[in-house]
């Protein structure tokens, strides 16, 4: 079993965002893996902050080499960035992932159903058989395991939640704020609630499908605009939540100079996006605050000293349950075992 990877601690946003695998693409991109040579099994996760192959080989090294390479493409100067783990430390690490151990926002939930739904992806995709299979299934266990039995969940527990703490630092209480949050995803759907949650009473929701702009507004009391008509609307926002599945921006600076022409107050534009949706230079027009996943990377680890002892116990649950059931799940001689076909 092995583990490739980039993440929020290996590399920045803007080298990230050139290995992120839009989700309708995973199927493809696992077909394409499970082909390389020496590679049996394989499962892709790609998330905000971080993109990981799972992959089984009886010629790990020569798999290694291939995966590596294909994930790399052009991009081989970015190879610093990526970590490999092997048998044990690769399960330890697949199911450190999925506790949301391993995450910018110590316990997240949102982790989980990411890796549910890449494993989901994969198993369509006919890339997992048996070591894949029973793995995962197993991996899915320990993490319930581990937020059961710590507190590691306490605080901030998505993405989201964080942004909108952002949202009070920058702008103290939220009672009466304007807030738009463009996108409907399951980010974007976190975020809009814990903005509810915490107090603002204005937020509105624009998304390029509109339906789902319409039923993330009724969950939160807000109001939904045409993702067509957004831009407008940004001279009555206070803060802008981006989290959208685009590949390219949707924020560019020319379009913030003629809002903020008319604005004549700050504006703010979180952006949750992988790759980024607001263009870097956003930031250089006159009062605008643009905060990319670095920043909220930033923001996570002033609270991480808080759940240090929680952290332990979770690791002390991985360990023993790897040295339990590890040997048994990285056995080449499972009875159940099977090949994907090539």
């Amino acid at each position: 079993m092995l583990c490739l990877g980039v993440n929020f601690r290996t590399a920045p946003v803007s080298v990230r965002e050139r290995f992120a695998v839009l989700k309708g693409r995973l199927a493809d991109a696992n077909r394409a893996i499970a082909a390389l040579p020496a590679v049996q099994e394989c499962v892709l996760l790609s998330t905000c902050n971080r993109t990981e192959l799972y992959l089984w080989s009886a010629q790990p090294q020569e798999a290694a080499r291939a995966a590596l390479a294909h994930l790399l493409g052009a991009d081989a100067a970015a190879a610093d960035c990526f970590y490999t783990h092997e048998d044990a430390e690769a399960l330890r690490h697949l199911a450190t992932v999925a506790a949301g151990m391993d995450s910018m926002v110590i316990g997240e939930t949102e982790i989980f159903g990411q890796l549910k739904d890449a494993y989901r992806a994969a198993q369509e995709a006919g890339t997992t058989a048996s070591h894949a299979n029973r793995t995962f299934q197993h991996v899915f266990t320990v993490g319930k395991r581990v937020r059961s039995c710590t507190r590691i969940t306490s605080g901030p527990t998505s993405v989201g939640a964080a942004a909108v703490q952002m949202a009070q630092q920058i702008l103290g209480s939220l009672a009466g704020c304007r807030v738009l949050v463009v996108g409907a995803g399951e980010v974007a759907r976190t975020t809009a609630k814990s903005l509810a949650s915490r107090g603002a009473e204005h937020i509105f929701v624009a998304n390029r499908s509109y339906d789902r702009a319409v039923d993330l507004a009724a969950q939160v009391g807000g109001r939904v605009i045409r993702f067509s008509e957004w831009i407008p609307y940004l001279r009555e926002i206070d803060i802008v939540i981006v989290s959208t599945a685009s590949p390219a921006y949707v924020v560019a600076p020319e379009l913030l100079e003629q809002v903020q022409a008319e604005r004549k107050r700050p504006l703010f534009l979180i952006d949750l996006s992988v790759p980024r949706n607001v263009d870097p230079a956003c930031a250089l027009v006159q009062d605008v605050h643009v905060y990319d996943m670095d920043a909220m990377q930033a923001m996570a680890e002033e609270s991480l000293e808080i759940r240090g002892r929680e952290l332990a116990r979770g690791a002390e649950i991985i360990s023993r349950w790897v040295q339990e059931e590890g040997a048994d799940l990285l056995s080449n001689h499972s009875p159940a075992h099977e090949s994907i076909g090539k």
